[in-house]
């Protein structure tokens, strides 16, 4: 693999566990503040967790269909560099989260066949970047980290969108080289698939999956 692949390492909760991330090389940390995750941070605690992160290692704001107030307490109280939308956001929230906060702003959006394929263009509008997920089961209480795939060949021979994205969904040491050969993504992004068990990132893992990566 090309060594100018980065990683995401998603759902940060213990200072070891980004001391591990940044260590391994990865170049970008996400916080989760969906509350339902076992991934959930306060913005307190984040915001001691981001301050540990050096420099060039961008720090990231996960939250799904969050308010204008929620947005509010994580921006101020959180030093970032971007904000993740994992809901059910329109191109026009997304354009006035960006607005209003001033930062890049990346939105998630979940595939399963090749019709979902069409939001890539209308999010390529508004938003900085792309994450390119697996969607969510209909019962899921989880928009993301859920471990799962999908069809990595719907994405071949797309690297060319207006805007940088990411790929995720059921991401793991033994199958991202895989993907990132199928898919052309320079991106990826992990979560569950460097944890020992939900909410656990383990240092080993997450080295591994980096290394397979590049």
């Amino acid at each position: 693999m090309s060594g100018d692949v980065s990683v995401k390492i998603c759902g940060l909760i213990a200072a070891d566990q980004v001391t591990a991330a940044v260590s391994a090389g990865a170049r970008y940390l996400g916080f989760n503040f969906f509350e339902k995750s076992p991934r959930y941070v306060t913005p307190q605690s984040a915001a001691v967790l981001a301050d540990a992160v050096p420099p060039g290692v961008a720090k990231v704001a996960l939250a799904v269909n969050a308010t204008n107030e929620t947005w509010d307490e994580i921006v101020e109280t959180v030093p970032l560099d971007m904000l993740q939308l994992h809901g059910s956001e329109t191109p026009e929230r997304v354009a006035e989260v960006a607005r209003r906060y001033g930062l890049p702003v990346m939105k998630a959006i979940g595939v399963s066949d090749a019709s979902d394929l069409a939001q890539i263009d209308q999010f390529s509008e508004v938003a900085d970047q792309l994450l390119i997920d697996a969607k969510p089961p209909c019962d899921a209480v989880l928009p993301g980290g859920n471990g799962l795939a999908f069809d990595w060949r719907l994405l071949a021979g797309r690297k060319y969108w207006r805007k940088p994205w990411m790929l995720a969904g059921g991401l793991t040491p033994e199958n991202v080289a895989e993907a990132i050969r199928m898919t052309g993504a320079r991106q990826v992004d992990v979560s569950s698939g460097v944890e020992s068990r939900p909410g656990c990132k383990d240092p080993d893992l997450i080295r591994a999956f980096i290394k397979a990566a590049r």
